[in-house]
């Protein structure tokens, strides 16, 4: 096998100018399958150069059998690192016999006529802007079985006083201008960065490969992909997964929400972050229960939060729960579980039967407050300020809920841990 060095490829005897008098100058015939009564036929390649630009494959397949035939030109460089955008004005006749390489990745476009071919709905091409324009787009009209809207089009891409624009991200066009190595007038062109979403369809670098370089503690990482990392589950300790992601909440902020799942004891566990700061103040939320559509609210009560029902002279302190992102009904349901399903003195010979019956009847309670047979006031007071109930009637006031904000008192600010805390000065 046969290795080509890199100054015969690059201008040596592998890519070539086309000249008639040069005996080696001649295609390279292969026997090849047709795709049209797949029969072989016979394809021609030929390597050669375009003045002024770069070196290009040109290859032209024929079929004995079908008469089908077909032509492709392919950039024998690589992928430029900018794309380029040829804009060019159409002025007199010999504008339409400029010679045009036309990458399969580039796009046409005429703004005055609103006419454009889109990208990789052509095959690479080297012909004249004339027949660029005109012929093949009737020939594509014909296929489309719309031989007379192909007809009307050529003749208004015909017109002498048109601007062409050929756009191509992979840099590999070409508009010949006749005039060099003068400056061209009706002429220009720009490069350009490709975008992550050029870079995938020229098959550089995928779609989301420009996410992954990012760090992985990237906020931007964080708002739009769930993130997992490996924990072990706290019930049997076996590996587990845990998936963590980071949500806005209309009218609030954003919070992280992290849920483990086990697959060996199948234990399943949720639990809600803050992903702000401790507010400068406490806050105390007071919702009024008057209909049961309110079991629908949603609620976020964080790790620092306290539940109070004062009717029914229940409060549950801070770290009972945890930080939970659920509705007002989920909320009660973990309260009745935690109470009375999961309280473990409400079985074996450790119960007695009047706190047993008395733990039933909070939770037949609990059931009419979800029910809505039940008129009682629910109160989450967060002294970090972390906490949220969902306003149903946002942006205006609900007329059910109060929100009050209070300052924190000393044991307070001791349990977050901020008395000791110095945020100003501490490299002193």
């Amino acid at each position: 096998m046969s290795v080509i060095a890199e100054e015969n490829v690059r201008g040596g005897s592998v890519f070539k100018e086309i000249n008639a008098d040069d005996e080696d100058s001649q295609p390279t015939e292969i026997e090849s399958l047709c795709m049209n009564c797949y029969q072989n036929g016979m394809t021609r390649i030929l390597l050669t150069k375009i003045p002024f630009f770069k070196e290009i494959i040109i290859s032209s397949f024929t079929c004995p059998n079908c008469s089908w035939s077909n032509t492709e030109i392919q950039s024998a460089g690589r992928i430029q690192d900018q794309g380029i955008t040829y804009t060019l004005n159409v002025k007199s006749k010999q504008d339409m016999n400029r010679e045009v390489v036309k990458a399969d990745s580039a796009t046409t476009r005429i703004p005055e006529l609103d006419f454009e071919i889109p990208p990789y709905t052509q095959k690479g091409c080297k012909y004249s802007l004339k027949f660029l324009l005109i012929w093949k787009t009737i020939f594509t009209f014909q296929k489309l079985g719309s031989p007379v809207v192909g007809l009307r089009i050529a003749s208004l891409v015909s017109d002498l006083e048109n601007c062409l624009v050929i756009d191509d991200p992979s840099g590999n066009s070409f508009v010949e201008n006749p005039f060099a190595p003068q400056k061209d007038e009706a002429l220009s062109f720009c490069n350009y960065t490709r975008t992550p979403q050029q870079d995938a369809q020229l098959g550089i670098k995928a779609e989301d490969e420009e996410e992954e370089e990012k760090p992985s503690n990237d906020i931007d990482t964080m708002r739009n992909e769930v993130l997992t990392f490996n924990t072990n589950c706290p019930e049997c300790n076996a590996p587990a997964s845990t998936n963590m992601k980071l949500v806005q909440i209309p009218h609030f902020k954003e919070v992280i929400i992290m849920a483990t799942n086990c697959d060996d004891c199948g234990h399943r566990t949720n639990e809600v972050k803050s992903g702000g700061a401790t507010e400068e103040l406490g806050t105390k939320i007071t919702l009024h229960l008057t209909d049961v559509s309110d079991m629908s609210r949603d609620l976020l009560k964080s790790e620092t939060c306290s539940i109070l029902i004062p009717e029914l002279e229940f409060e549950l302190g801070m770290a009972a729960v945890g930080g939970k992102f659920t509705t007002l009904e989920g909320i009660l349901k973990d309260i009745k579980d935690l109470i009375v399903s999961k309280n473990p003195f409400t079985c074996g010979d450790s119960s007695t039967s009047d706190r047993t019956e008395k733990l039933k009847l909070f939770g037949q309670k609990i059931d009419k407050i979800m029910a809505g047979d039940m008129d009682v006031h629910i109160v989450l007071d967060d002294p970090a300020g972390n906490s949220y109930l969902q306003n149903i009637y946002a942006p205006d006031p609900d007329p059910e809920m109060t929100t009050e904000k209070y300052t924190r008192t000393f044991e307070q600010n001791e349990d977050l841990g901020l008395n000791d805390m110095k945020t100003e000065g501490y490299q002193e």
